[in-house]
């Protein structure tokens, strides 16, 4: 009979103090409830149904608003749960930006109140693309480039485009644009040929297109050239300059890290206003230091210590001298676009990773390294493949 009453007494006693906390809990709790959800991340694009799961921390009242209108209102939650599903489907909505906000009420005097808002893309819209230029017109000569476009109906994940037995991103054109391009470098020894390229495309919600073409390299006729260099000249710039062994590992590791974007927008300017070419792009050269090889750059003169600028806009990569070409600056255009400059006197008033725009001076022309005389070694390479630049200033390029 005693242990009875005791156990009575612990349960009124139980009793009064879960009533007490409760009622306690009901008017003096302030803190905010947690809300948690998933099936919506950030700035991701969805299509088709979308499922979320709510979780919560108290009970209370859940609403939903998609763009500030009531999805789901005052939807009672009678306890705490971590999965509380519900599903919109998106085919009955515009395609877009949207917003999605979660708010949950406790259930105290309070009526404490949080909210969660993510922000989402709906795409139901099939993916579709053609190439602007026909077929006939994919017709580029050895050391060119190959500028491949195509435009889509909607803003897409990742593009690229397979030819010569290597991938190649495309960009947008232009921010925001819906027309993508590519630029396929082809070297001066690729064989004259016909050969096909194919593009493939993945939107944002995992839709894919492939588009196959054909392309045409055609065969240039380079030019010769006899160089002498002075030996006294060779030797002097060894003893200045780092090994060109060291330019072509450090002009590897540049091309790999450049940014897959667009640096720039519109064509290139020619570095210095040309008074002539002394030697073509591919020339192949014969020198007593180097023996038999293609030069794969123009070289170009005008007064000597005459400024020299920034063909476009970019980042200077590299500023520093070399043994072969002299004092040197690369700026990197993104996209895997490099542009070289040998042989300068002096270095303007630029660091490595400082930002330039087309027309900045990087330094003057001059004759460091290995030079018979005061000129500019103009160079493009694309994925450090050594390019003809004069094509990039072309304004139908």
């Amino acid at each position: 009979m005693l242990k009875t009453k005791y156990i009575v007494v612990l349960a009124l006693s139980a009793l009064i103090g879960w009533s007490g906390w409760s009622i306690y809990s009901y008017f003096f709790d302030r803190s905010l409830p947690v809300i948690s959800m998933a099936g919506i991340n950030q700035d991701d694009h969805y299509a088709g149904d979308i499922t979320c799961h709510v979780s919560t921390s108290k009970t209370g009242d859940l609403a939903v608003y998609l763009d500030d209108q009531p999805l789901i209102k005052q939807f009672k939650l009678s306890k705490r749960a971590q999965n509380n599903p519900f599903t919109f489907p998106t085919k009955a909505i515009a395609d877009g930006q949207h917003t999605i906000k979660i708010e949950l009420t406790d259930r105290t005097y309070r009526k404490n109140k949080t909210s969660l808002t993510r922000s989402f893309v709906i795409d139901n819209s099939p993916l579709q693309a053609a190439f602007i230029k026909s077929e006939s017109e994919y017709k580029v000569f050895q050391g060119r480039t190959l500028h491949v476009q195509f435009q889509v109906n909607k803003p897409v994940k990742e593009a690229n485009v397979a030819a010569l037995g290597a991938n190649f991103s495309c960009v947008p054109e232009s921010p925001k644009s819906n027309i993508y391009e590519c630029f396929i470098p082809i070297s001066c020894e690729e064989t004259p040929n016909e050969y096909p390229c194919s593009v493939a495309i993945k939107d944002h919600v995992g839709n894919s297109l492939n588009m196959d073409n054909k392309f045409q390299i055609v065969m240039y006729p380079f030019k010769k050239q006899v160089l002498v260099i002075s030996q006294e000249t060779i030797k002097k710039e060894k003893e200045a300059g780092l090994a060109m062994n060291q330019l072509e590992v450090a002009l590897q590791q540049l091309s790999e890290a450049s940014p897959a974007q667009k640096l720039w927008r519109g064509s290139f300017v020619t570095p210095i206003d040309i008074a002539k070419i002394t030697c073509d792009f591919g020339t192949i050269r014969t020198t007593q230091e180097k023996g038999r090889y293609m030069h794969k750059a123009l070289d170009v003169i005008n007064q000597p210590r005459s400024i020299v600028w920034a063909p476009q806009d970019g980042v200077v990569v590299l500023k520093e001298r070399y043994a072969h070409s002299g004092n040197t600056v690369v700026i990197d255009h993104g996209c895997g676009i490099l542009s070289l400059f040998f042989h300068l006197e002096d270095f303007a008033d630029v660091a490595v990773g400082q930002k330039v725009t087309k027309g900045n001076p990087i330094g003057t022309l001059g004759k460091t390294g290995f030079a018979t005389g005061y000129h500019l070694h103009w160079e493009m390479r694309v994925n450090n493949v050594a390019i003809d630049p004069m094509q990039w200033t072309k304004p139908n390029f």
